[in-house]
């Protein structure tokens, strides 16, 4: 019997794994915003390594700060979504 009851238990653990996730979309825009953030950063510690090497090569440096710059203007917009507009 005992078997029959972990069997039980296995098939509702497979069924909560496969439910659909219940995130807001404030929640969604949160995990995307700290993700961008994180790629942002990452793109600047790069920017700062080829900058810091002797030669670095232009067009690469040129691209990620290109890259650098679409992703703030994402990380923008999506705080602009989170945050209400206030009027003064």
């Amino acid at each position: 019997m005992r078997y029959m009851s972990g069997q039980k238990n296995n098939k509702a653990r497979v069924a909560e794994m496969n439910a659909p996730s219940e995130m807001s979309f404030e929640e969604m825009l949160r995990v995307k915003l700290e993700v961008l953030r994180r790629e942002h950063r990452d793109l600047d510690e790069a920017i700062h390594a080829l900058e810091t090497t002797g030669r670095p090569d232009q067009l690469t440096l040129r691209r990620l700060k290109k890259q650098k710059l679409a992703l703030k203007d994402s990380i923008t917009s999506i705080e602009d979504k989170l945050i209400p507009d206030i009027i003064a």
